[in-house]
């Protein structure tokens, strides 16, 4: 027995999880969660393991976790009942009402619910979207939509630099990726919310009925989007997707709209997270904020310790598909187990002074996109935004100021961002 208690659905752990981290680390680097049984896991060695070898510890967990925990919520589901018939039948009752069959939904993996083979076949081809020649052409694109937010918010004397920048930003961007109405940029923000808050662990609860009508809404629109590519492609992702259900590895139906709600989501929350926590982080040193404000050079730098420091995802799920030890720690086939990426990042056996922000660290090995087969798939795209995004803001902003000494993070035990970071500014004359 361990004398370590720790609970990630807590308020107080989710205002600063890292002192908790550092005791998993130190006294129970496998810790097993009462209640949903769950086996975290916190050295930077450890979660390495996890995630580089996909036949031990599969990522069918992602689905399995996330689509069972919406009526209960994670912290009060049994893993051992996930996706019971009786819930089931249940969600096909709702298929006519709904528009959309649910239970093929929820049992149709999306590409970061996939181990090999399949998981191949999804990856190669939304890869296509995201090579490097066809982000960096982005870039001039990234910067007109940054500067039109700045615009509009350093107009105010005070401002929420979540909902006035960090927001937009991104949801703009992966809007015109997708080839769907940027004007759509309240509902895309509105869906992504309640996705999330449905299914990464929400700590009030969860609301089902929500959930459900943001699905009914989100596919009603996105499956019109996918018929008007049939009848006429474009030079966007969705055309992308619509063209590979006749292709080799064709896609079914439901893949291609599990295909937009992953790059809907993963597409704008990260790099609104990244970029809120990467602020706060800066504002608390003002000796570097002065530096990186007067040498752009500096952003990237920036940039990656903010992903080690405080990274926008903190664990995913996995599952054992055998008996494994990890840590001294016996682990039974068809446990959850769920690499803390946020704890590896700050792991003083990887990181010296790992708990310092410090914009001269080397940040190589940082594990804040993942590691091996399902390293994020839109990383390079989140560098960019961000990169962009800050080389802007720090262009037309002298000094940043915070207005609130409180922040209130997302609903979310797996993600970690600000709700809100209100500010003043002064601007460069």
């Amino acid at each position: 027995m361990t004398a370590v208690q720790y609970n990630p659905f807590s308020a107080e752990t989710r205002s600063d999880p890292y002192a908790h981290y550092a005791e998993l680390r130190e006294n129970a680097p496998v810790y097993r969660l009462e209640g949903p049984g769950f086996h975290l896991v916190s050295r930077y060695e450890d979660v390495q393991q996890v995630v580089k070898q996909p036949e031990i510890f599969s990522s069918r967990a992602m689905q399995r976790m996330m689509m069972s925990g919406m009526s209960v919520g994670i912290q009060n589901m049994d893993p051992g009942r996930a996706l019971d018939a009786s819930a089931m039948e249940g969600l096909a009752q709702l298929a006519d009402g709904l528009g959309f069959n649910p239970v093929e939904m929820m049992t149709t993996p999306s590409v970061i619910a996939s181990d090999p083979p399949n998981h191949s076949r999804l990856r190669n081809i939304v890869n296509r979207g995201f090579t490097p020649r066809r982000i960096a052409a982005l870039e001039p694109r990234v910067r007109e939509i940054a500067n039109a937010a700045l615009d509009r918010m350093l107009q105010k004397d005070e401002f929420d630099l979540v909902a006035d920048f960090t927001i937009p930003l991104p949801v703009m961007v992966i809007a015109e990726l997708l080839g769907v109405e940027s004007d759509r940029f309240e509902d895309f923000k509105r869906w992504s919310d309640t996705l999330i808050q449905g299914t990464t662990g929400s700590a009030s609860g969860t609301q089902p009925a929500a959930l459900l009508m943001a699905f009914k809404e989100f596919n009603a629109y996105f499956m019109e989007q996918i018929e008007r590519r049939r009848r006429d492609p474009k030079d966007d992702l969705i055309s992308q997707l619509v063209a590979a259900e006749e292709g080799e590895v064709a896609l079914t139906p439901m893949e291609t709209l599990m295909f937009a709600v992953l790059l809907l989501v993963a597409g704008n929350e990260t790099t609104t997270n990244l970029m809120g926590n990467g602020m706060l982080a800066l504002l608390a040193e003002p000796e570097q904020f002065a530096r990186v404000q007067a040498d752009p050079k500096l952003v990237p730098a920036f940039v990656e310790e903010s992903l080690r420091y405080d990274g926008p995802v903190q664990m995913l799920f996995r599952e054992t598909t055998q008996d494994v030890e990890l840590a001294g720690t016996k682990i039974p086939a068809g446990a959850v187990v769920l690499p803390i990426f946020a704890s590896a990042n700050r792991d003083e056996a990887q990181f010296r002074n790992a708990d310092r922000f410090d914009i001269d660290r080397d940040t190589r090995g940082h594990v804040a996109f993942g590691l091996g087969i399902h390293f994020c798939l839109g990383a390079s795209l989140a560098r960019l935004e961000a990169r962009v995004g800050f080389e802007e803001l720090f262009k037309r902003v002298s000094g940043l100021h915070r207005l609130e000494s409180e922040v209130e993070y997302v609903d979310s035990f797996l993600l970690r961002g600000a709700r809100s970071l209100m500010l003043s500014a002064e601007r460069v004359s």
